[in-house]
């Protein structure tokens, strides 16, 4: 990582796992035969998208996208162009449109971020065709140290899938909105991740705290 890449994650810059952990974690990625994905500058890229004090609401998934030209360093988002969605993405859609009634009009989930919502993967890379293949060489010393620096103030969570949750134990569900559900995935998406609801329980509590509601869909909002 050259020191422009480590400035655009402001103040995650500070965390531990920079200095102590990333070392060992980029040696390991240099000697991987396989295709990494999302590209190298895109690995932190939903960090460099939100800093902290502007994180209301986390949705944490698995790792990226094994499918080359999907994964783009934001969880369960991909590029505008990418057709047919992602089966995760195309799950998270149709939970969507039963809750709240519509949808984004493509894949690319960056207008989430814009307004505070954290995209965030327990795994940060993976090899291209195999999911989970990166799951153990360390990532999740960085989500937890990012979790953990989120605790300062209640925030909502969408945890999507056993990963999700492993690493989010320790979130109080009393302090902040905590939402557990199986991963969109087709795999598990009908154990609990259909019709949990999360979008307009998510701005049900914003709302409720007197914070402004995430516009999911990106639809104009009304005057």
């Amino acid at each position: 990582m050259t020191d422009d890449q480590l400035n655009r994650l402001g103040r995650w810059k500070e965390l531990p796992f920079f200095s102590n952990s990333w070392p060992l974690i980029r040696s390991r990625l240099r000697v991987e035969k396989r295709d990494i994905l999302p590209p190298a500058p895109l690995i932190f890229r939903a960090l460099e998208m939100v800093q902290p004090q502007s994180v209301r609401v986390v949705i944490l998934g698995q790792d990226p996208y094994p499918t080359p030209g999907h994964a783009h360093g934001l969880a369960f988002s991909a590029d505008a162009s990418v057709m047919p969605l992602p089966r995760s993405l195309s799950n998270i859609f149709k939970e969507m449109d039963q809750d709240i009634g519509a949808r984004p009009q493509n894949a690319d989930l960056g207008f989430w971020a814009d307004q505070g919502v954290l995209l965030l993967n327990t795994v940060l890379t993976v090899p291209a065709g195999e999911s989970k293949g990166h799951d153990k060489i360390g990532w999740q010393e960085l989500t937890g140290q990012v979790l953990a620096h989120l605790g300062q103030a209640p925030r909502a969570y969408l945890l999507w899938g056993a990963n999700a949750h492993k690493v989010a134990k320790e979130i109080d569900p009393g302090r902040n909105l905590k939402i557990e559900t199986a991963h969109p995935s087709p795999l598990s998406a009908r154990r609990g991740f259909f019709g949990s609801r999360p979008f307009s329980r998510v701005n049900a509590w914003l709302q409720a705290r007197g914070e402004r509601a995430i516009n999911w869909t990106n639809a104009p909002e009304a005057p």
